[in-house]
């Protein structure tokens, strides 16, 4: 029995890219609620500090994995030894990504197009999929339930000069989720995109760089909300949707853009 709306006691919420950033927000939300956390990323070191503050956090349990999800094999086996551990998966958080390089779409190489969706799109997609299939045995067998959620971006709604593979990517798992939703409702799993807009994250370099403070001088003025984003702003939405609170919510796009969006 739920203690609260947002209890996540005794559901494993998986996150992948979940030792910083937005991912690790997301898992700090599930761990303030009591959650159990599995995270895959592909830093040991950064694992071993992530697993640490979520348990001091109040997460029931988190384990840290190796885990690259840019090859099908790695996510089977992920999948195989989180099954292992926890014995049950009620959350996913597909939120590996990659970032893009390029400033104009004719300077793309070929190579980086395709390396890049096996982690941004591939990758993405096997883990949802392994996961909606675990949730579905589960509730073939008596107990329903379940959240599958992608990490989007803005680029679902507005074009990103050379910055294609980025939005192919964010658009086509949206499209994902959708499928999703629409099929594994009956099994009681829902599945949503979260859509952030500018967040400030460590891999962006010091805070009080020139490359944060170039960022932050043209988003600030124009967000409704006079600022821009922090991983931190992703706590509540990962209580909400890997918590029982979100149980009717399927199909959806939730932007966490500080209201960027609704400009002109």
């Amino acid at each position: 029995m739920a203690k609260g709306l947002f209890d996540c006691t005794g559901k494993v919420t998986l996150v992948t890219g979940g030792n910083g950033g937005i991912g690790l927000g997301f898992a700090r939300g599930v761990a303030k609620m009591g959650g159990d956390i599995a995270i895959w990323a592909r830093n040991a070191e950064k694992n071993a500090a992530a697993k640490a503050e979520l348990e001091a956090a109040g997460a029931g349990r988190v384990e840290a994995y190796v885990v690259d999800v840019s090859t099908e094999a790695a996510i089977l086996a992920g999948y195989e030894q989180l099954m292992a551990d926890f014995g049950r998966i009620d959350c996913v958080f597909a939120n590996s990504g990659a970032s893009p390089r390029y400033n104009s779409i004719f300077d793309m190489p070929t190579e980086h197009w395709f390396a890049f969706q096996n982690t941004a799109l591939h990758g993405a997609f096997f883990t949802l999929r392994e996961g909606a299939r675990y949730m579905k045995a589960r509730a073939e067998v008596g107990e329903p339930g379940g959240s599958l959620v992608a990490c989007g971006s803005l680029s679902l709604f507005q074009g990103l000069a050379g910055k294609a593979e980025y939005a192919a990517s964010k658009s086509a798992v949206a499209a994902v989720i959708r499928s999703l939703a629409a099929e594994m409702g009956q099994y009681g799993v829902r599945a949503n995109v979260v859509a952030p807009g500018l967040i400030i994250t460590p891999m962006m370099g010091d805070p009080d760089g020139p490359v944060v403070q170039y960022l932050k001088g043209q988003y600030e003025p124009i967000t409704p909300m006079k600022r821009v984003g922090a991983p931190e702003d992703f706590e509540g939405i990962g209580a909400f949707l890997a918590s029982d609170a979100s149980s009717f919510l399927t199909g959806e796009t939730i932007k966490v853009d500080g209201g960027y969006m609704i400009r002109g």
